[in-house]
């Protein structure tokens, strides 16, 4: 699939950071604030950590991994992905990747309601 500009999609992908690292993650990006219980620094396998990309601390609170509160908490998050410098910071992680896959490695338990399917949605969207 290409873009109206000619570039190729970068497949983007999700990961927990407890699971291990793949051959074909690509360009793997740690995008929590919080470094993951348990984890030591070398266990964790990436290239990049983007706290920046993560929800901010206020919404991360006010989400609290409920899932009644999912709907809204993608809401307000994709609202704060519109902010221009995260909107670079997106860009960034994809040249970055240098055309290759994309491997958003999270903490959380929940693997569907997490905001990793968020950023990779969004990242996705800048194509």
């Amino acid at each position: 699939m290409t873009s109206h500009a000619g570039r190729k999609h970068p497949e983007v992908r999700i990961r927990r950071a407890y699971d291990p690292a793949d051959s074909d993650d690509g360009y793997r990006v740690f995008v929590d604030r919080l470094w993951p219980r348990g984890v030591s620094r070398d266990q964790l396998v990436f290239d990049d950590w983007n706290k920046d990309l993560a929800p901010s601390p206020a919404l991360r609170t006010w989400f609290g991994h409920k899932v009644a509160n999912w709907e809204e908490f993608c809401r307000r998050y994709r609202l704060e992905l519109q902010a221009s410098e995260q909107k670079q910071r997106m860009q960034q992680l994809i040249s970055s990747a240098k055309g290759g896959p994309i491997t958003l490695i999270y903490a959380a338990k929940d693997v569907d309601h997490n905001h990793a399917r968020v950023l990779a949605t969004e990242i996705m969207g800048l194509y």
